[in-house]
């Protein structure tokens, strides 16, 4: 019976669904036209299941690969909602596009690939300590299909080291600043000095008290008080403000029982 079938249309419904326009078509070509149209809904139902389930297994295995990448810099099953929570919560701080912007840390892209688009071509500089990791966040960038804006992406062990001679408005360093030592974290405030424009402000969030040090992956966990951010940022002329808990900005770990997370803006000092 499959001489009937004008295989256009049937094209038509593998790529839009539209399975009553085939039927439809059907009906007017064969002379069973009740049995005929029985059959080919069943087929086209078949096809339609096939066809979905197909893309439902593309799709967990996409996620699924994303999550291996993304455990590298954070929980995995929570890659999505940080890449979310980054880019609203600069735009809400007043990320334009024509602004450039630093991710210090920058990982696998995991909060990179949103700010990449929103930002003008070249504007984003990622900054990683970990060339494999950095490697992972190149094929983030390959499979989002925006190499062509362009984005700096740079690894180096020592922040310290980098000169990118010229300054931004933005530099943006999420969960980084409370995995690095002291020598580490001064070395960064001293980049950041250099490279902060005039009016430009640096967002990031830090564990905040006191605790015993702990490792993840390979590298420290620390919380300090909020004195030793305000004594650290005055030996590279920075201005320290604690925004409050990361929580309020809607953070989704930072709801669940990590009040010691606060939100600092670092700006140059002004008089």
């Amino acid at each position: 019976m499959w001489e009937f079938i004008h295989w256009p249309y049937v094209k038509e419904f593998f790529f839009f669904g539209n399975w009553q326009l085939c039927v439809k078509v059907w009906h007017f070509n064969n002379p069973d036209r009740k049995m005929a149209l029985g059959n080919l809904k069943r087929k086209a139902m078949d096809m339609l299941d096939s066809l979905l389930s197909a893309r439902i297994q593309e799709k967990l295995e996409q996620e699924q690969k994303r999550e291996q990448r993304h455990k590298l810099v954070g929980p995995p099953k929570l890659w999505r909602q940080k890449r979310d929570f980054q880019i609203r919560f600069l735009k809400k701080h007043g990320l334009k596009p024509q602004h450039k912007l630093i991710d210090l840390g920058c990982g696998t892209l995991r909060g990179g690939i949103p700010l990449i688009d929103y930002l003008q071509k070249g504007h984003y500089y990622g900054l990683e300590v970990r060339e494999e990791t950095l490697e992972e966040g190149r094929k983030e960038l390959a499979e989002a299909w925006l190499e062509h804006k362009e984005p700096a992406l740079l690894s180096s062990p020592d922040v310290a080291t980098i000169d990118l001679g010229e300054t931004f408005e933005y530099i943006w360093a999420f969960s980084v600043l409370v995995h690095m030592n002291d020598t580490i974290l001064d070395g960064a405030l001293g980049f950041v000095a250099k490279h902060l424009a005039k009016d430009g402000v640096f967002y990031a969030n830090v564990g905040l008290g006191e605790a015993p040090e702990r490792k993840w992956q390979s590298f420290p966990v620390v919380r300090r008080p909020l004195e030793f951010y305000e004594d650290a940022r005055l030996k590279h002329g920075l201005a320290c403000e604690d925004l409050g808990l990361l929580s309020s900005f809607g953070d989704v770990k930072a709801h669940k029982g990590k009040g010691f997370q606060h939100m600092l803006k670092i700006t140059p000092k002004r008089g």
